[in-house]
């Protein structure tokens, strides 16, 4: 069983920065591919970014591409998303998940475990 609570969300201006971290609880976690996904008012929540077990492997949606970092710390059980130069666009809630497979899957419905969100909203 893994928790997942995210932190880090608020208010920031167009061009600006702001990290994420999702803090995880449980004694599998480390053996788990994570993601960042989104959801923007009357969208379907998509796929941000993935991370491997080991943190050695990512992948980055196309609209985040070259602005979004994503990292994990094992020893720490968290995981992170560095946003850079932030869009209107990328306003959404922000939400940690966990599957169960150890290398990264874009597919929502590959995740087991979810966190309750974090509020993202970028002001222009």
């Amino acid at each position: 069983q893994v928790q997942l609570v995210e932190s880090g969300g608020g208010l920031v201006q167009a061009g600006g920065s702001l990290r994420l971290s999702c803090a995880a609880s449980g004694p599998t976690f480390s053996r788990y591919a994570m993601a960042w996904f989104r959801q923007a008012p009357g969208k379907e929540r998509e796929f941000v970014a993935g991370i491997n077990w080991s943190g050695d492997t990512t992948s980055n949606a196309d609209a985040v591409k070259g602005r979004f970092t994503i990292s994990r710390d094992n020893a720490k059980n968290m995981m992170y998303l560095q946003m850079n130069n932030v869009k209107s666009e990328d306003t959404a809630v922000y939400y940690c998940a966990a599957t169960t497979r150890p290398t990264i899957v874009t597919a929502l419905y590959r995740y087991t475990y979810w966190g309750p969100g974090t509020q993202v909203t970028v002001s222009s």
